[in-house]
């Protein structure tokens, strides 16, 4: 089964390891240097090897240290540059070779920010960071793009000798570069193989803070001492996991705070979660997102969706972990309040994209689509909402964590599509087939719009929050009752990310025109595109802000974050 997202055919040839050497150049915002696979022939008289690229130049490949014949393919509007290399010589099904490339980065590599020192907290250094989940690795180096590979990894990477390099990987030391006595080169181990779209490298003036036996918490200086605090929940999180699901194998369970522009509320790296500075909410309110990404340790970086299709195993199940953890931590009527909100969510989701829209389905089809547009809610919350079900149909939380955990154990370190889960969830209820046959598999899969069935969801704690908003409820509300709101709750002074989205929406929604700069400011302070793209499109829907929604986006888009502002454009039409 081919991956629609990328050139690489992984049936040919697979890469099973990388050394990668490569040096952060912040004046050229390029990275240069070597990626040396250790190649594997999956095919007798294997003569060619394709990797993924975009947007890159390479300069040189060798075969176990020959010179090799390349060349680029026809280039894809979103998918980049196929890199068809010839080997020097055939190898044999389950022969390895050694391919070097030489290669260097473009500035406007979609993996990569960088920044000016006027744009960091510090303001005195400069930064990068990579995101290179879904398909942004080969934007980085040439590799086989496709989350049906895993490979180990080691790096060395070189930067001016003020900065710290940190990469999703064990740290394994640094010393000075022998070529440059301004720099230093820094050192990486990662030994449990991984799909490249969890390579990361984050560069710039960071300091940490121990706050558990696995983990420190890395910032820019004025962040680190807030973030250690928000964060502290990080080891009972990791423990309650581990009691879940198994035990956590990658050692270090490092966080990272980045800058405001960070696209995601979180990401996975392993070894080292990405996460945005919009959860510095001062009472670790929105921990939930460090749940989510601790979870993702067992459900995506150890079992993996083998393509971009099937992304509601690795985010379905790692929603339904977060919520179990939040269960254990808060109470299991804390589980079901999450629960039901994201239930919300996925409805207003379903509402903005359309119930008949293709991208609504749980495994959607993304041949020719990039995968960042369909990028939604739809796999964590419809995700979500089966195995919620599930676990009410099978006897209960207690009997299907046992389930969780089995099937943790039976597909680690491996790519897998629904299929795969689909029959081990048979073999594992296997008494209890009749029930399972019940499920409508084929509406739950493969239909847009809302789920076919909606779970069961316990609503004491969400019934006192419908109470409250039943006295105010107009739709939308009429502009009276968002000043007499503002009045009453000053929500204008709550800087709770989460708080402050809902409520500068609900004012546009209702036409508050005071609320327009507002609005315009948090959709610019920070760049997580939950809370910019939903903020930018309420504008651009409000003809008296319209212009100056469009207008304020060109003005932030060149220190917007690539793929935020290629998202952005298109709901603006602004896409060039």
């Amino acid at each position: 089964m081919a991956d629609p997202s990328s050139f690489a055919s992984p049936s040919c040839c697979l890469t099973r390891h990388l050394y990668l050497r490569c040096r952060v150049d912040f004046g050229a915002r390029a990275l240069r240097g070597a990626a040396a696979f250790t190649a594997r022939a999956e095919r007798e008289a294997l003569r060619c090897l394709v990797l993924d690229t975009k947007d890159l130049q390479v300069f040189k490949v060798t075969v176990n240290g020959q010179d090799a014949k390349f060349v680029f393919g026809e280039k894809h509007p979103f998918k980049g540059t196929p890199l068809e290399i010839t080997l020097p010589f055939e190898l044999r099904r389950g022969q390895e070779a050694i391919v070097e490339i030489s290669f260097e980065s473009s500035p406007k590599s979609s993996a990569l920010q960088w920044f000016s020192p006027e744009q960091t907290s510090g303001k005195k250094h400069p930064f990068l960071f990579s995101q290179c989940q879904a398909t942004h690795c080969r934007a980085i180096l040439p590799c086989q793009d496709t989350p049906a590979v895993k490979l180990t990894y080691y790096a060395e990477i070189s930067v001016p000798k003020e900065l710290v390099a940190l990469m999703s990987a064990n740290r394994d030391g640094e010393i000075p570069d022998p070529e440059d006595s301004s720099r230093k080169i820094y050192r990486f181990s990662q030994n449990v193989p991984i799909p490249c779209y969890l390579i990361a490298l984050v560069v710039g003036a960071l300091e940490s803070r121990k706050i558990g036996p696995r983990t420190l918490v890395w910032a820019e200086k004025e962040l680190v001492d807030k973030s250690a605090y928000e964060f502290a929940e990080a080891e009972a999180m990791l423990k309650t996991a581990e009691d879940l699901a198994g035990p956590y194998i990658w050692g270090q369970y490092d966080l990272l705070v980045l800058p405001p522009s960070f696209p995601y509320g979180g990401m996975e790296n392993p070894c080292l979660t990405f996460v945005t500075p919009t959860l510095l909410a001062g009472d670790r309110s929105l921990s939930n997102v460090i749940a989510h990404e601790i979870s993702h340790s067992w459900t995506g970086n150890l079992v993996t969706n083998k393509t971009w299709e099937h992304f509601w195993l690795n985010e379905g199940h790692t929603v339904y972990l977060e919520r179990r953890i939040g269960g254990r931590l808060f109470g299991e009527q804390f589980r079901h309040f999450q629960a039901l909100g994201g239930w919300r969510d996925l409805q207003n989701t379903i509402n903005t994209l359309g119930d008949k829209n293709p991208v609504t389905n749980l495994i959607p089809n993304l041949n020719e689509v990039d995968p960042d547009v369909a990028y939604s809610s739809v796999p964590y919350e419809k995700g979500f909402a089966l195995l919620f079900y599930l676990e009410q149909l099978l006897g209960g939380p207690d009997v299907f964590i046992g389930f969780l955990k089995a099937y943790i154990q039976q597909f680690a370190y491996k790519s897998i599509v629904t299929e795969d889960w689909k029959k081990f969830l048979y073999s594992y209820f296997k008494d209890k087939v009749d029930v399972l046959d019940k499920v409508d598999w084929n509406l739950w899969f493969h239909a847009p719009g809302m789920p076919p069935v909606k779970p069961t969801y316990d609503m004491t704690l969400a019934n006192a929050c419908v109470a409250l908003s039943q006295r105010w409820i107009k739709a939308p509300l009429p502009v009276s009752h968002v000043q007499r709101m503002q009045q009453v709750y000053d929500f204008n002074a709550i800087n709770n990310s989460e708080i402050r989205f809902r409520w500068l929406r609900l004012c546009i929604k209702s036409k508050w025109e005071e609320a327009i700069p507002l609005a315009l400011k948090m959709a610019t302070d920070q760049g997580r595109m939950k809370f910019t793209r939903p903020l930018f499109r309420d504008l651009y829907s409000f003809d008296k802000c319209r212009d100056l929604a469009v207008k304020t986006f060109l003005e932030h888009r060149a220190s917007m974050h690539p793929v935020t502002s290629m998202l952005v454009g298109k709901d603006l039409k602004q896409d060039q």
